[in-house]
């Protein structure tokens, strides 16, 4: 995977974004550097953007949608549009142009729907912290900041209307962009698909963090629903339907999607209880604290339960959505996570749904040198080597006996629910 940076674009001196460099474009310079190439297609997107909100208001424009412009212009590997353009690619486009520009509008779209996803999900946990700086609402509390507190406040309500802006923006761009009949019906149908199941996934977690509804199974459907499906299958099904592929094409795509998108939101829990702050860019263990509903804990709560190991369980009644927990309360968790074994079955399910992704694509009528480029890419999502590269066999410690239903349905079906 193409682990190439993003840079924000240079700041001119009225404190905006230059937004005004680059080239034209065509396919096979996409091909060199996709994240370049969806970073200039924002820099046009988000200048004009930025000259109608201050036509608006310069308060509004300063605070808010620049906010928006920099969060998305800072926007990490842009692996969502990675993933579109090679799907496009492996089904034979773009022929001309015309689609190659689509493409990046679309992939332009995701990155402003991430940047939604990410500025509500800190709003929502409390999150400080956001690629190693601080998050969206951190900061509007701090540049507001007054000596009664309510700067606080403040923040966590002008963030949710830098994370609407941004999904409103997204829809704009995608509804604007010029598409054949059939492609246009195809990638509506798919983007207000994705929006809705991005919603739902995270009402479901914050619904498990309320009740305490919690099951290994249940666990699942919210990892799919809030991250898997909008990370790498929809992003794959939007490059199929831009690139008009068949069914046949666009069916083994999405399977290979969903396995990969799982595991890469299976590998994003495991960062977050045991990764580095310094590497992942945000607090280690806040998921812990914050009693989200993840296959990681629910595994170790099961596994716990059917030992009858009262003292693993106690240590997760305890301190798993304890938001006063301290780092000793979370090593004790984390101990927990590795003797359970829940730890060992995570690595073990997302080695399985990496080679089951790399399977899905086999036999599948795709361009061969973007079919590579895309086995890599599901690879990386999962952070896991392709089958044979170094891959031992599992430890026995980690079998995934008794772990509940297979999380994913095998690579037959439709691809398109």
């Amino acid at each position: 995977m193409c682990r190439t940076r993003t840079q924000a674009a240079p700041v001119g001196g009225d404190g905006e974004p230059d937004l005004r460099h680059g080239r034209a474009r065509t396919p096979d310079l996409v091909d060199t550097d996709v994240p370049a190439s969806v970073g200039h297609t924002l820099d046009q997107i988000l200048r004009e953007r930025l000259d109608a909100a201050r036509d608006i208001d310069a308060t509004f424009a300063d605070d808010v949608a620049r906010r928006v412009a920099r969060f998305t212009l800072d926007g990490g590997k842009r692996m969502r549009s990675q993933f579109l353009w090679w799907s496009l690619r492996a089904c034979g486009g773009p022929a001309d142009a015309a689609r190659t520009e689509a493409a990046l509008r679309i992939a332009a779209g995701l990155e402003l729907i991430q940047t939604c996803a990410l500025v509500h999900d800190d709003v929502m946990d409390g999150s400080p912290l956001r690629r190693g700086g601080a998050s969206v609402h951190r900061d509007l509390s701090a540049q507001y900041a007054r000596p009664d507190g309510t700067g606080r406040a403040f923040g966590g309500s002008a963030a949710i209307l830098v994370g609407d802006l941004a999904l409103a923006w997204a829809d704009d761009v995608v509804t604007a962009t010029a598409l054949g009949p059939a492609a246009e019906h195809r990638v509506r149908e798919l983007w207000q698909a994705m929006r809705t199941e991005m919603v739902a996934g995270q009402y479901l977690d914050l619904h498990g963090q309320a009740t305490e509804a919690r099951s290994v199974s249940r666990a699942i459907r919210t990892a799919s629903l809030k991250s898997a499906l909008y990370s790498v299958e929809r992003p794959l099904a939007l490059g199929a339907a831009v690139a008009e592929a068949d069914e046949a094409a666009t069916e083994a795509l999405c399977s290979a999607g969903r396995c990969a998108g799982l595991a890469f939101q299976l590998r994003d829990d495991l960062l977050g209880a045991f990764g580095d702050p310094r590497r992942t860019g945000k607090p280690s263990g806040e998921d812990l604290r914050e009693g989200k509903l993840t296959y990681l804990v629910e595994v170790a709560r099961a596994r716990a339960t059917a030992a009858a190991d009262h003292r693993s369980l106690t240590v997760l009644e305890k301190t798993v959505g304890n938001r006063e927990a301290g780092e000793d309360d979370l090593d004790r968790v984390r101990d927990v996570l590795v003797a359970t074994g829940a730890r060992g079955v995570v690595r073990d399910r997302i080695q399985q749904l990496a080679e089951r992704s790399l399977r899905c694509l086999d036999g599948a009528a795709l361009t061969p040198h973007a079919a590579q480029r895309l086995r890599g890419l599901l690879g990386a999502a999962a952070g896991v080597p392709p089958s044979g590269a170094g891959a031992g066999p599992p430890d026995p410690e980690h079998s995934t006996a008794g772990t509940g239903p297979d999380p994913v349905r095998p690579c037959s079906g439709t691809g398109r629910r």
